[in-house]
């Protein structure tokens, strides 16, 4: 199924990439930079671990999962428009539910589906205009809802998730980085949220995974001092377009990694 929300750098026009990747078979799902979770929604996993550092999303998908129709009747009163749109991004609900309700508004209707928080945590994206897009989707919330029951939902560093992994599992991992600079672009763009030492941390908890016996994919940026980490997993280059830039001209192809060691 589709994913249940928009997310930048989310992975879902690049799934027959990711599946070609993939053991034919394989006992639990790990996923520690949940986003989106377009693979996990693809997948349908019977047993998963899906984690993500970013507290709020966690909470949107544990109301989506323990309460489905409570987050479509929250979705249901709020409408598409500017004034409105203005009005949900400045408020602080004080419940679950309405906080979920306002993470799925805000990531369906912002600029580009963008999410991003200014330095005190505030979500800043402004309005996107597209005025065709219904706020909730009933089917998807409930779809997503029956999915998730067959997960645990964390927010956890990705080390911690990864320790109770066993041979025959299956990681995903898809951490933050940037796909657009000239000489090590982690240590400038990413360092708040996943530094160049995340970078080399990540890498050595994959081949330990790896070593353990767990299937292991990485996606990751096209860049020598990425590569370099992986220089033991197997390696696919892959094209994308941009659809983040906010002007079209600058939404051009670009390239990622994918590293990977199935055990079949």
């Amino acid at each position: 199924m589709e994913p249940l929300l928009k997310w930048p750098g989310g992975k879902r026009l690049l799934l027959d990439e990711l599946k070609e990747r993939l053991p034919s078979t394989w006992n639990h799902y790990f996923e520690p930079f949940l986003g989106g979770g377009a693979l996990f929604f693809a997948l349908q996993p019977t047993t998963a671990t899906l984690s993500d550092l970013n507290p709020n999303l966690i909470e949107t998908y544990l109301a989506v999962r323990n309460c489905p129709e409570k987050v479509i009747a929250a979705l249901k009163k709020l409408r598409n428009g500017k004034r409105e749109y203005y009005r949900v991004r400045n408020s602080v609900p004080s419940t679950q539910i309405d906080r979920a309700a306002r993470f799925i508004y805000l990531c369906t209707l912002a600029f580009n589906g963008i999410h991003r928080c200014n330095l005190k945590g505030e979500f800043n994206v402004p309005y996107g205009f597209k005025k065709h897009l219904a706020v909730c989707d009933e089917d998807r919330i409930r779809n997503a809802s029956t999915i998730l029951q067959k997960a645990t939902l964390c927010s956890t560093d990705f080390e911690e998730v990864i320790s109770k992994a066993r041979a025959k599992d299956l990681i995903y991992f898809d951490p933050p980085y940037t796909v657009a600079h000239n000489n090590n672009g982690f240590i400038k763009y990413n360092a708040p949220i996943f530094s160049w030492a995340d970078q080399i941390r990540l890498a050595k908890v994959a081949k330990r995974a790896r070593d353990k016996g767990c299937s292991v994919l990485v996606s990751n940026a096209d860049h020598d001092t990425v590569r370099e980490l992986y220089l033991d997993f197997s390696v696919a280059t892959i094209t994308r377009h941009s659809i983040i830039a906010c002007q079209r001209k600058f939404r051009r192809p670009i390239t990622e990694c994918l590293f990977w060691h199935a055990h079949d």
